[in-house]
């Protein structure tokens, strides 16, 4: 049995320092009702467990937020005013939107009739016990979030009018943006004041890459949103919390990039993106960044063998775990279909990988 607990082991990862085991976390990758269902049978029939059961000793994180005491919502409807409905799948459904509230704004004047959030929605003071609750179930390292700052604007205004507007209305763009920071800087500088050294990586997230390369270009990216992520991480840093950064797909050209904006993790690592290559990543960047998810959502846990699933498992922790700086997962949520049996091999055999260093010193 480990010494460490959940987060110590995370903790020595993040410093780059090579642990028992690697960590596991399921960071923006849970399982999907139709799986997850189908895994709960296979487990209660396999071994005797449920998937909560199963999770818990092997998961090292756990998301904390302060509960929202803002103005009650419609159903359907965000604290942006974004509304969303199910969208079937066939064996479930995603929530897709339906209502973009900014859609019709032609002026950054228009944009005062909005509803904007307050960070005075969340009560932050019974936070501290929120997290002693969490703690005291198990010694995880915890994350907080959210801080997706493109996200939220495109959610309000529509995807393809975001984009329209950072090139033939750039000023109505950014004042989108400068007040969607504006609320996410308030909002974590409450969070983690609150939290007073509990919560040790805030996550945040803006998709900017699609399965061939970046949605923008780069300069493009450098010039519209890094900067706005850049103070929101400055903040984040100052209040004594490493930034984890959630982007799919292809974005190894911008890696030097969000490392100059201050991230600490970069999570999702969807390794089946054009270009996305881990053995490279670690090689140019594994010294100054962490990494966080990587076993495919796309192919081999929907597609493969276990025996695919375990071998690409042993690959990441050798790879992208030496040394530390690793915190292994799915690289996205687990889809309707995965079979049971590659779930399960994705965890066991992450619990029971021997780390880099020992298998070398296994192997002479």
């Amino acid at each position: 049995m480990s010494s460490l607990s959940p987060r110590e082991r995370v903790c020595l990862a993040l410093d780059h320092h090579e642990t028992d085991r690697i960590p596991i976390s399921m960071l923006c990758s849970g399982v999907n009702a139709p799986a997850r269902r189908q895994l709960d049978a296979w487990l209660g029939q396999h071994r005797g467990t449920t998937v909560r059961d199963y999770f818990r000793p092997l998961v090292d994180t756990r998301s904390v937020g302060p509960r929202y005491t803002g103005p009650a919502l419609e159903a359907g409807f965000d604290y942006w005013g974004v509304h969303r409905s199910a969208v079937s799948y066939g064996t479930g459904d995603y929530q897709e939107i339906d209502h973009y509230p900014l859609a019709d704004a032609r002026s950054p004047a228009d944009l005062d009739a909005h509803r904007w959030p307050s960070p005075h929605w969340f009560d932050f003071d019974s936070f501290p016990d929120r997290l002693r609750a969490a703690r005291a179930e198990r010694d995880y390292c915890l994350i907080a979030s959210p801080g997706n700052i493109f996200e939220s604007s495109w959610y309000m205004r529509g995807f393809e009018q975001f984009f329209t507007d950072l090139i033939v209305a750039p000023e109505l763009a950014h004042a989108i943006l400068g007040r969607v920071c504006d609320f996410y800087v308030d909002y974590a500088t409450g969070l983690l004041t609150a939290a007073d050294g509990a919560v040790d990586l805030y996550f945040t997230a803006d998709d900017i890459g699609g399965q061939q390369g970046l949605l923008m270009s780069l300069p493009m990216w450098e010039q519209h949103l890094k900067p706005y992520h850049a103070r929101l991480n400055e903040r984040i840093h100052e209040l004594g919390a490493r930034v984890i950064y959630h982007s799919d797909g292809a974005v190894m050209e911008a890696i030097l990039g969000l490392l100059d904006m201050g991230i600490d993790v970069l999570q999702a690592l969807q390794f089946d993106a054009a270009g996305m290559d881990p053995a490279r990543m670690k090689e140019l960047y594994g010294d100054r960044l962490c990494f966080e998810g990587g076993v495919s959502v796309q192919n081999t846990l929907p597609f493969g063998t276990p025996d695919d699933v375990r071998a690409e498992v042993e690959e990441r922790i050798r790879i992208l775990g030496r040394g530390g700086g690793y915190i292994l997962g799915p690289s996205h949520a687990i889809q309707a279909g995965t079979p049971p049996e590659n779930i399960v091999a994705l965890f066991d055999t992450a619990a029971t990988c021997p780390m880099p260093s020992r298998a070398r010193e296994e192997a002479r």
